[in-house]
């Protein structure tokens, strides 16, 4: 079929729904249908009847903007998008809204709308895909082989985000990462050449990329051959530079800012539709049509040629086939609960007083060993984060593009290692059914499964979020990063994205509070704890000691739905010793009780602190007895958990009719919900000074807190 009548099938439903809406951006849509013809049409390894199907190509429109684009692609492919939903663009409970949102729609993999951010979920999709092919295919058995593929728009490139995803994946190697650039030269301001004036063909060319073009966009064959040409990439990510024109086919709008961000108007559209030749009305597609762009076949076929490849896999390598199914199913192994309890009871049973990044490091030294999904990293803070452990090795690439794999220790090399790196009957080919998929049980077989890698990602903590946003949605892998918590700043819209998309993505956030000293005011946090706490469906935890951090991290990796963040000292903080560690997932728990209350009365108050600050607390609690005023300590490491529990759960941790008083190092705002009478915080940026000096200056001490305390009392 003549690829225009498929393109214009792209341009007529764009125009038309973002003027039924009212509402939108049809230009963009309208300049990549031809792109999105050779791409969608000759290369996109997809099946629409099975949008999570593991081995698919990954699409992302990283200009969300032009979300008609991938409506109109998901309807006419053959995806659950009836007309309808097209016809309700941009309407409530639709599932076309105006920026794509994964999760909602079939076929979209990642919620696009921040520009420059979709690149980045392509980077860590794309890097996601390298690994578990290192880590799992094996010879004659390649179950991971797939392409990522993103178109990106102006806005994209002059994103900053764009220059840290795409520097990494150049020093990545990600060759099966292809972006096609809609190179129209216009945005809402108008011709962007006065203020975008960067060579980008050199600039990625710098970045290690293939550069492809400037092609005519709207040539399908070129773009055809241009994709087929970046296939061939062993060892570089590819851009391939469209130039095209926004709002193609319109008489009065094709190259103009009014083609970006508002309807057409019904007398241009009725213009365009006669200048491109569409003969038919409104949200009409010719049944030719649909038969053209139809991927459900071919993708039926090629997921079932992938299902019989898994078949004589599993059959081969029989334990590494059952992992790979719970890993991207984003199940946690059977025995979890226990590896979490083990490492919350030892935590407590050592008691150690170390500084809660340390105690995290500890609690992942557990976690890796149990999970082979995790994947590490940090922004060029390793030594101070704390994210790498003695299972995990940094992440590095052969000349050719190949993961540089840790090599093999035979001294604990075991037949199950031996049979999953390929040796022995095991490697032979076979086609016969395969076995029933054993239980795996990756306590006892870790040493034999998962690489563990630690990634520098340099100064990049925006591009390090969005990377780790892009891995979690490509499945297989639960990533964490760290950095300072003052820098959550730089990655935080990526988090909210995290959040918005119902990611397991944990942030390791270090130096949480003016305890980071000399570096001062620049770096020390003081906000960022309330901060991060008002992004909807973030966990935040604060924990105050290794028992603590344990439950954090091992909540955080049971959360399928939420991103979590963890709020971790730099300074030593004394184990606080614990009655039961079984409240401590909860949020919040009764930590201390008044030491005797037949000598002191009934409990007067309540303190309740979080992180560090709960060792104030537990040391004002002793001098208020001292002065037989009885009160109650609660630590509080995670609110974002204790505000979901029951009601009558809080209540037996902050009873009603107790004034209570919040302690922790930072803005005060956040703590007066939780009904306080007082909190003792700091709501002004700190100093510079060793930690000791600050926390007399800012009145975090035991006698301050008791100060307040008896005020409050009217004592």
């Amino acid at each position: 079929m003549n690829t225009s009548l498929l393109a214009n099938a792209i341009r007529a439903l764009a125009m038309d729904a973002v003027q039924q809406a009212n509402s939108g951006h049809p230009g963009a849509p309208m300049g990549m249908a031809d792109m999105a013809v050779a791409l969608w049409g000759r290369h996109l390894k997809h099946n629409p009847a099975n949008p999570l199907w593991a081995d698919r190509d990954r699409f992302v429109l990283s200009n969300g903007h032009a979300s008609m684009l991938i409506y109109a692609l998901l309807h006419l492919t053959g995806y659950d998008l009836p007309l309808q939903e097209l016809k309700d663009f941009r309407q409530l409970h639709s599932k076309t809204p105006g920026h794509p949102e994964h999760g909602l729609t079939p076929g979209v993999e990642t919620t696009t709308g921040p520009l420059g951010q979709g690149i980045a979920n392509a980077v860590g999709m794309a890097l996601a895909e390298k690994l578990l092919a290192a880590e799992f295919n094996r010879p004659r058995h390649a179950i991971v082989d797939h392409h990522t593929y993103a178109f990106i728009g102006d806005g994209c490139l002059m994103e900053g985000i764009s220059h840290e995803a795409c520097a990494l994946a150049g020093a990545w190697k990600l060759n099966k990462l292809i972006a096609l650039y809609d190179d129209n030269g216009i945005s809402i301001d108008g011709k962007v050449a006065p203020w975008f004036v960067d060579n980008t063909a050199e600039r990625f060319e710098a970045y290690q990329w293939n550069v492809i073009g400037p092609i005519d966009g709207h040539d399908v064959d070129a773009v055809d051959r241009a994709i087929g040409e970046a296939r061939q990439s062993a060892d570089r990510p590819t851009l391939i530079i469209c130039r095209t024109h926004i709002g193609k086919g319109s008489p009065n709008r094709q190259d103009t800012a009014k083609a970006h961000g508002e309807p057409l108007g019904a007398t241009e559209i009725a213009l365009t539709r006669q200048t491109i030749g569409w003969e038919h009305g409104p949200f009409e597609i010719p049944a030719k049509v649909y038969a053209a762009w139809d991927a459900k076949d071919a993708g039926a076929r090629a997921e079932q040629k992938w299902d019989e490849r898994f078949a004589a896999y599993a059959a081969a390598h029989p334990r590494l086939a059952a992992d790979f199914k719970r890993r991207m199913a984003g199940e946690l192994p059977k025995n979890f609960a226990q590896v979490a309890v083990d490492a919350a009871v030892e935590a407590h049973k050592k008691a150690e007083n170390v500084a809660s990044r340390k105690a995290s490091q500890i609690a992942l030294e557990a976690f890796t060993a149990a999970l082979p999904e995790l994947i590490g990293g940090s922004a060029d803070l390793t030594g101070s984060n704390l994210t790498n452990t003695s299972f995990t090795t940094p992440l590095r690439f052969h000349d050719d593009g190949s993961v540089v794999l840790p090599e093999a220790k035979p001294e604990r090399e075991t037949q199950l290692e031996r049979a999953n790196n390929g040796v022995g009957k095991e490697d032979e080919a076979t086609t016969s059914a395969p076995a029933p998929l054993p239980e795996v049980d990756l306590k006892a077989a870790a040493p034999a499964i998962g690489a563990r890698f630690h990634i520098n990602y340099g100064v990049r903590e925006f591009g390090m979020a969005a990377v780790m946003n892009g891995i979690a949605l490509h499945g297989g892998y639960i990533p964490y990063g760290g950095t300072f918590l003052t820098f959550s700043d730089y990655s935080r819209n990526a988090i909210r994205m995290a959040a918005l998309m119902k990611q397991r993505v944990v942030h390791v956030f270090t130096h949480d509070s003016i305890g980071l000293g000399e570096d001062g005011p620049t770096h020390q946090s003081i906000e960022h704890a309330a901060s991060l706490r008002l992004i909807p469906g973030l966990d935040v935890w604060r924990p105050a000691d290794t028992a603590e951090t344990a439950i954090a991290w091992a909540v955080a990796l049971e959360n399928k739905d939420r991103p979590t963040a963890l709020l971790l000292s730099r300074q030593n903080l004394p184990y606080a010793p614990k009655r039961d560690l079984g409240e401590i997932s909860r949020g919040a728990y009764v930590l201390s009780e008044p030491a005797d209350l037949r000598l002191h009365g009934k409990t007067r108050a309540v303190i309740i602190a979080s992180g560090s600050e709960v060792q104030l607390a537990l040391k004002a609690q002793a001098l208020l007895a001292a002065q037989k005023i009885a009160v109650r300590v609660v630590s509080m490491p995670s609110t974002s958990a204790f505000d979901r529990q029951s009601v009558q759960y809080k209540q037996s941790v902050l009873p009603a009719g107790l004034p209570r008083i919040a302690v922790e190092m930072g803005v005060t705002d956040g703590w007066w919900k939780y009904g306080c009478a007082a909190v003792v915080g700091i709501d002004r940026y700190g100093e510079s000074a060793p930690a000791g000096k600050l926390f007399e200056f800012f009145g975090f001490t035991p006698e301050n807190v008791a100060d307040t305390v008896r005020a409050v009392l009217g004592r």
